[in-house]
């Protein structure tokens, strides 16, 4: 049986947007997801198109879908059945945005091909293909427009490198119908998509959509299907943020992990800050021993010896 395809997308959560369609627990679908800057980058931009990306066009998601029987206090699950490649996407530092964005006030673009098994992002540099949807949620109650940009407890710009195929995701039901919306593919992301972008990516998505009758959560929740690495694992190198606000350790983690690859690594700061969004890890390592938090950066240690460093 063919699946339906979903085409059709918008650029805001809104309660009172039509839905395209209504489903049945269980049903099937496959999505055409547009990448984040809305089609308008292509693989011979030049970083200046950066400055005047329109904000009413970023972030398409396809939808939404209105879920039969679906009210308050109910939970959609999501389970990600597939992720059909493209064969290209972007990293961008977007003036303004990102976690260092007062380090970084010049916009910068880097094309990265990719295949069903790797992104390359420099020749010695080989990240693993690992597909997901940055934005996955469902309608919040509250009336009016909302942007798609921040994470919500109904879902919504989760950028969850998790999300994989087979991973099981379930969103509160906030409006009747949850009204279901997906988007925002990526090829690769680190932990924390520090510098706000990931492999950025066209890319076809099928899930599955389930019903659970009053199985009440506050927030997303998702079950992560075992990992096979594609890759010899040599270890990483770890930098931390110790700081009394989250947010400053995280800005202290990743700016000593630049920091570390432009000395030891001779890498452009510019050029570091986009890895550590597509190949780091930002975690928090603790978060009970008051009044101070640790956050750790993590980096593959290998790509400190990649031979191609030489010609950055």
């Amino acid at each position: 049986m063919k699946i339906k395809t979903i085409h059709d997308v918008h650029h805001f959560f809104d309660r009172d947007i039509p839905p395209l369609e209504v489903i049945s627990s269980g049903d099937t679908r496959r999505f055409d997801i547009i990448d984040a800057s809305g089609g308008l980058i292509k693989p011979d931009s030049e970083a200046e198109i950066l400055t005047r990306l329109p904000p009413d066009a970023l972030n398409p998601v396809c939808g939404p879908l209105f879920m039969d029987d679906a009210e308050p206090g109910d939970v959609i699950e999501v389970e990600l059945v597939d992720f059909e490649p493209d064969r290209w996407g972007w990293t961008g530092l977007i003036p303004g945005f990102g976690l260092l964005a007062e380090d970084f006030p010049m916009p910068w673009l880097k094309i990265s091909e990719y295949d069903s098994d790797s992104v390359y992002f420099l020749d010695d540099i080989v990240i693993p293909f690992r597909p997901f949807a940055g934005t996955i949620g469902l309608a919040p109650s509250e009336p009016g427009q909302h942007s798609i940009i921040p994470p919500r407890l109904c879902g919504g710009n989760l950028d969850i490198r998790d999300l994989v195929k087979g991973a099981k995701l379930y969103l509160p039901v906030q409006v009747p119908g949850g009204l279901f919306s997906i988007g925002d593919t990526h090829a690769c992301q680190g932990d924390g998509e520090v510098c706000g972008t990931a492999v950025e990516t066209s890319m076809a998505a099928t899930a599955t959509l389930r019903l659970h009758k009053g199985d009440s959560i506050p927030a997303p929740m998702f079950d992560m299907p075992a990992r096979a690495e594609s890759q010899k694992n040599e270890g990483y190198i770890v930098t931390t943020g110790v700081n009394s606000d989250l947010m400053q350790g995280a800005k202290d983690a990743v700016r000593f992990m630049i920091d570390r690859l432009n000395k030891k690594a001779g890498m452009d700061e510019a050029f570091a800050y986009a890895l550590c969004s597509i190949a780091g890890h930002l975690k928090i390592s603790e978060i009970v021993d008051q009044p101070n938090w640790v956050v750790s950066f993590y980096i593959p240690k290998a790509i400190f010896t990649s031979r191609s460093l030489k010609a950055i």
